[in-house]
């Protein structure tokens, strides 16, 4: 029976023990609340949608990678298979939306009509079938919300990348891949697919081109603060989580807020900075005016269970992981509120 609080200790203080990485909080920007929006792949893009979801009210556009949709393994039978590799029922989420809205633990679910949805799906991806993310795109259909689907790319499991990544088809770590697209009228692939520039164009419409070089680069910050000491251990979040704040917004730039959630296995402590460095999101930020937040999840093999490292989408940190209470939901939500906050 002691087991269980000897061991949340320890993994309290393996998530400082990362934290020391981090020196720097992250700071306050005075970033525009009335342009955060969420994008992520797998269990970034189940995660994408509970944020968006939960915190409808302040969120202005969803990208969704390989995804199902809002609170899927709980309304559909077989769960969690169903909602990677099954034809669940997108209506049923939207339903279950409805009603966490009514309890008051998210924000109105009437909220996602107002709201600016990019989706993509390989047609190589095994991992999360198109079937399932058919049912994520009945799911904004039953909430009114505005759609943009991309579904003819041969790509594998992975986010898509302008200049980093493994061919098209591939799922194999980091899981970012290249995808050419072909000129119009030609079978010759002449650019790779800029999935960071079409998620963040649906969001906030055309982009200004990206800059010669990068005015900032990517930062390190303490998550632990963001986390309650009560509920850290079975969080499953990193010590420490990483930002890009433009040249521009860290002078009070009035930025927008944008949320990258990677996959499972897709961390920075198993992929390094091929998500937070190279996907391409900071190039479009950079002279956008986006500052650009990658919070982390860590994996863990015991309690919770949690060994691929993915956001939590099923319940293996309480049953309140997709409202607003959920201990990696409040802990993301903090953060945002944190950079959009003019207190230094």
């Amino acid at each position: 029976m002691r087991l269980l609080p000897i061991f949340l200790t320890l993994t309290t203080i393996a998530m400082l023990g990362d934290a020391s990485a981090a020196s720097k909080k992250l700071p306050a920007e005075g970033a525009d609340p009335a342009r955060t929006s969420v994008s992520g792949l797998s269990s970034g893009a189940f995660m994408t949608i509970q944020y968006g979801v939960a915190f409808s009210t302040s969120t202005i556009g969803m990208g969704v990678v390989a995804g199902g949709p809002y609170n899927c393994a709980y309304v559909n039978v077989g769960g969690i298979v169903t909602c990677m590799l099954g034809s669940p029922d997108g209506a049923a989420s939207y339903a279950a939306a409805q009603g966490f809205a009514a309890l008051g633990q998210i924000d109105p679910a009437t909220n996602l009509a107002n709201q600016k949805i990019y989706m993509f799906s390989g047609t190589n991806d095994q991992t999360v079938k198109q079937t399932v993310m058919n049912a994520t795109y009945d799911f904004f259909q039953a909430a009114h919300a505005s759609v943009q689907y991309v579904r003819q790319y041969p790509a594998g499991h992975a986010f898509i990348s302008l200049k980093s990544g493994n061919d098209c088809a591939t799922t194999a770590t980091p899981y970012v891949n290249e995808c050419p697209v072909a000129d119009a009228g030609s079978t010759i692939p002449v650019v790779n697919y800029d999935q960071p520039n079409a998620i963040l164009t649906r969001i906030y419409g055309p982009l200004k081109s990206q800059p010669a070089s990068l005015s900032s680069k990517p930062v390190p910050f303490d998550q632990t603060e963001f986390i309650s000491p009560i509920t850290s251990a079975m969080s499953s979040m990193a010590g420490t989580g990483y930002v890009y704040i433009p040249a521009a917004c860290a002078k009070g730039g009035h930025c927008a807020v944008h949320v990258v959630f990677h996959g499972c296995e897709q961390g920075a402590a198993i992929v390094h900075d091929a998500v937070y460095g190279k996907v391409g999101y900071n190039t479009w930020a950079d002279t956008n005016g986006i500052i650009v937040l990658y919070p982390q999840a860590i994996v863990s093999s015991f309690i919770p269970e949690n060994p691929k490292g993915c956001w939590d989408w099923w319940g293996y940190s309480g049953l309140d992981f997709q409202v607003q209470s959920g201990v990696q939901l409040s802990a993301v939500r903090a953060m945002v509120a944190r950079l959009t906050s003019a207190t230094k």
